[in-house]
């Protein structure tokens, strides 16, 4: 079989998805009081990390994900389960009231500060 008939004879389509790169942050979720499973399943230790909360942020461009855990941790004594800056998530874990409080300072300092599009912070 050619490539035209191939092409022309196809019911199903082929759908290539990809990331660009733009100034935003596209996940700001708060887990409060997260079953303590959560903790073990992403390598953090519940009783390590102030249990009560359990913070997760999604940015672009990834290397933002460092200034992030910077200004959580900054801004409301957070502790920083987890930062990578290649696919640019940031995990903090403390009380409901500073992981809150982490995650509209960044949200905020975003915004103003880096002119980024910013999502809306949910919460479970």
């Amino acid at each position: 079989m050619n490539l035209e008939n191939y092409l022309s004879n196809s019911d199903k389509a082929r759908i290539i998805q990809e990331i660009v790169p733009g100034k935003q942050i596209t996940l700001a979720h708060i887990i409060a009081n997260p079953d303590e499973v959560l903790y073990y399943k992403l390598g953090l230790d519940p009783a390590e990390e102030h249990s009560g909360a359990i913070g997760i942020l999604t940015l672009s461009p990834s290397e933002t994900a460092i200034i992030a855990g910077d200004i959580a941790m900054k801004a409301s004594g957070v502790t920083l389960g987890f930062v990578d800056r290649f696919s640019g998530t940031v995990i903090v874990t403390g009380s409901v009231s500073q992981v809150e409080a982490a995650l509209s300072a960044v949200t905020e300092y975003a915004v103003n500060k880096l002119g980024f599009d910013v999502c809306e912070i949910t919460r479970t």
